[in-house]
């Protein structure tokens, strides 16, 4: 590329258009993806590494090509031909990570549910993309996607890392794993002559075999890692939402076998004995936990397992059903029960120990609110420096990533953002994120 076009679009990121334009951020990213520069230096009037709970100030990150190579104290003086950018103004932090999406649709009442019917493989794959991008800016430079429909999150996750498309890097469990008319059984609800017997490649198990084979389909589908649907849900045409749905010998075949091909297991569990059973089949993680009792908490915290509470989406249908209409009869009472439940059934999990990393159930809630969700964790009880912490740090140490991301250090992978303010005293703020630096490439900074 000539010259005078770099040296404008170098100065156009520097001096702060916002990037909101699909185009406009696809061209910058693939354009700098390729053209990286020698070295970037940021000047931070504040940073936040998420090695400890220490705030730093008048720091600068040194980042070649996508990697940062120094964390200095002080200004630091940049070679001629690096980029500089000031955020001087601002709290520098890591990127942000959600340990529970789903990016290939959004909730809007009824006309979700009929998606199922109206929608193909690329309807998904296009609205996936598009709140891949949404999310992206919002500050979130990696999520795990909990379930999708076709594998279109496997295929956007590929993109997103060839450079073809935009969004944050994704892990993702491909289709969820249930029961025959469990929480993630895709024909719920659908006539009998729709219905069909969906098996281990739709992702519906009965039985040791099945099980094993379903998750041999998942890796052989590009999955990440496991996700499994260990009781009844919210949202699914099904009239319980808390009964455990897998057998204990289903549930160790699955672990076991994730584990033979090096993946990890999260869980959806609303109800007691569903969680008792995953915890005790050695899972990673449990999703919203809402009636988590004291047995469970402790088998939590005796095994290591994450809880990833998802207060967002409880607060969300908790509101959604005060509307007529709004959700199938069957789902209206489940989403009035449970919403309310799991804010506090958080505050009693972290005040208990339990390890947490932050996700969302984004696409419940909509995307790019992500943020929402820490409020919510401070609200209850968790300081503002911890709720943030568990949004990186401890998301990476879930992911198993902590080598390569999850904090501001020498050697790791250049996912940086930036918020005007103190989010520390207003963790609101970072609903507001006004820089974004995603492997070392800038696809967003406002002024």
């Amino acid at each position: 590329m000539h010259t005078s076009i770099r040296n404008t679009l170098k100065h156009t990121i520097l001096k702060g258009a916002s990037y909101t334009s699909g185009l406009l951020s696809f061209m910058l990213v693939s354009f700098f993806s390729t053209h990286a520069l020698a070295e970037t230096y940021i000047h931070a009037g504040t940073l936040i590494t998420a090695n400890d709970t220490t705030v730093r100030s008048n720091m600068t990150l040194i980042i070649d090509k996508n990697h940062i190579t120094g964390v200095k104290q002080g200004f630091v003086s940049v070679p001629d031909d690096a980029q500089f950018i000031d955020l001087a103004e601002y709290t520098v932090l890591p990127g942000l990570m959600d340990m529970h999406t789903h990016l290939s649709y959004q909730h809007g009442g009824p006309s979700t549910y009929m998606q199922r019917v109206t929608y193909n493989e690329a309807d998904y794959a296009l609205a996936a993309a598009n709140f891949a991008q949404t999310t992206l800016l919002a500050g979130f430079t990696t999520v795990r996607n909990l379930g999708d429909t076709f594998n279109e999150t496997v295929a956007l996750r590929d993109a997103i890392n060839r450079g073809v498309a935009v969004g944050p890097r994704i892990y993702t469990t491909a289709k969820s794993i249930a029961t025959t008319g469990g929480h993630a059984d895709p024909t719920n609800g659908l006539t009998k002559h729709m219905m069909g017997n969906p098996g281990p490649d739709q992702g519906v198990v009965n039985g040791v075999a099945q099980a094993r084979q379903a998750v041999r389909q998942r890796y052989k589908d590009g999955a990440d890692l496991i996700k499994i649907t260990a009781t009844g849900g919210v949202l699914s045409v099904a009239k319980n939402g808390q009964n455990p749905q897998f057998m204990m010998d289903e549930l160790t075949a699955i672990v076991d076998t994730a584990k033979d091909y090096g993946m990890t297991v999260a869980v959806h569990a609303h109800g007691t004995e569903g969680m008792l059973r995953a915890i005790n089949a050695g899972v990673d993680s449990i999703e919203h936990g809402t009636y988590m009792d004291d047995r469970v908490i402790a088998s939590m915290k005796e095994q290591g397992t994450y809880y990833v509470p998802t207060i967002l989406a409880g607060n969300f249908v908790a509101e959604k059903a005060k509307i007529d209409g709004y959700f199938p009869a069957i789902v209206r009472p489940k989403a009035a029960a449970i919403g309310p439940l799991i804010q506090q059934t958080f505050a009693r999990a972290y005040k208990a120990g339990v390890k947490i990393a932050f996700g969302t159930d984004s696409g419940v809630s909509a995307h790019g609110d992500n943020a929402k969700e820490f409020a919510l964790m401070v609200e209850v009880g968790m300081p503002p420096i911890e709720a943030i912490l568990s949004a990186t740090k401890h998301t990476a140490d879930l992911l198993n990533i902590s080598d390569t991301l999850g904090t501001i250090s020498v050697g790791k992978l250049a996912d940086i953002i930036a918020v005007k303010g103190d989010p520390i005293a207003d963790i609101r703020l970072l609903e507001h994120i006004e820089f974004v630096m995603k492997d070392g490439v800038v696809v967003k900074h406002d002024e």
